[in-house]
């Protein structure tokens, strides 16, 4: 069945992208405190339904291919929105290397598919703990509006603490990467060699 809970939650997901942006924008000083809500709820989305999938027995072949793209796609736009308004190295490069993992990985499970090897790149422990270090960083991130920021210790406190998790987020993304491409390895060996 195409429309049940948990493809109503990844759908959620994907409608909360916009409104993420549009929240992150308001000239209010509260903005980026819910563009965080925002995000933290996609979060909590991204969790109930992959367990209501696979307690309920309610995985369908939609929500397999629209769970990760409505992942990708906020923590893309969420980095997007938090690199444009820090404008910060600091921030863009680990933004960088998530966004171009997870192109690199989307591609290689693509054609691993393609060639009936998609479970030589399933995900692994690795990529489950890189994405809640992201949830959370990303959830920082977004919580704090450098303009606003008094000065406090707890704030930059927090900024730090979120930049620091992005940062092993990211170092996580390299190493899930590095082992998706050992375990394709052979396959992309063997059809070089033709």
């Amino acid at each position: 069945m195409l429309i049940n809970l948990p493809n109503i939650l990844t759908m959620i997901r994907v409608l909360l992208i916009p409104i993420l942006v549009m929240v992150a924008y308001l000239p209010f000083s509260w903005s980026w405190f819910a563009a965080a809500v925002v995000f933290w709820f996609a979060c909590i989305t991204d969790y109930w339904d992959g367990y209501l999938a696979r307690k309920m027995n309610l995985m369908t072949p939609f929500g397999a291919f629209l769970d990760p793209v409505a992942d990708k796609l906020i923590v893309a736009v969420s980095l997007l929105i938090l690199v444009e308004r820090d404008a910060s190295v600091w921030l863009t490069l680990p933004a960088v290397i998530i966004v171009g993992r997870e192109i690199v990985i989307s591609a290689l499970r693509e054609w691993m598919a393609e060639l009936g090897k998609r479970a030589s790149v399933a995900v692994s422990y690795v990529g489950k703990v890189k994405t809640l270090l992201q949830m959370v960083a990303i959830t920082g991130l977004l919580g704090i509006h450098p303009e606003s920021q008094t000065g406090l210790i707890v704030s930059d406190g927090w900024y730090i603490a979120s930049l620091i998790a992005l940062y092993v987020s990211a170092g996580l993304t390299l190493w899930s990467m590095l082992v998706y491409l050992h375990a394709a390895w052979p396959v992309l060996k063997g059809s070089a060699a033709k």
